[in-house]
């Protein structure tokens, strides 16, 4: 597995390549540097998504979870940039409960590409995963001005 760090505004994160596929980003406790056509197009996407130009990303995704998480993370994939959904309309659109959406949500292996913090709980931000929990949903929603009510 190929492996790069990069630093941002919610921290530092490693992006990971398998078989040219990105299957994972999580943050950092090392630096990783290697080097592929595929991770400097990861890298170049994620900083132009942290300068506000960037908001869809277009890398090819190699899911390494179980067949439902990926359909959930697949269906993050569809939510808009500056926009969420409850996890309650995400499993309706689903067919499942929201209890199970919001574990795979909670699962999520591709983080920040995989909008997994564009979706919220019925009563305000809910949790999330990464590094930093909800201050760090927080910042990733204040990028793309998703929660103005926040700001």
């Amino acid at each position: 597995m190929l492996k790069r760090t990069i630093d941002t505004v919610v921290g530092r994160v490693i992006v990971s390549e398998q078989d040219s596929k990105i299957v994972r980003l999580t943050w950092a406790d090392k630096d990783e540097d290697d080097r592929s056509p595929l991770l400097d197009e990861a890298v170049l996407q994620l900083e132009a998504y942290f300068d506000g130009r960037l908001t869809t990303f277009d890398l090819p995704i190699g899911y390494h979870c179980t067949a439902f998480q990926q359909s959930v993370c697949e269906q993050m994939c569809r939510i808009p940039y500056g926009t969420t959904v409850t996890y309650g309309e995400l499993a309706d659109t689903m067919k499942s409960a929201a209890q199970p959406v919001g574990n795979a949500c909670g699962g999520n292996p591709i983080a920040i590409i995989v909008p997994c913090h564009r979706v919220l709980g019925s009563k305000g931000v809910g949790g999330y995963s990464g590094r930093g929990g909800v201050e760090t949903k927080i910042a990733l929603l204040k990028i793309e001005d998703a929660i103005p009510w926040l700001i």
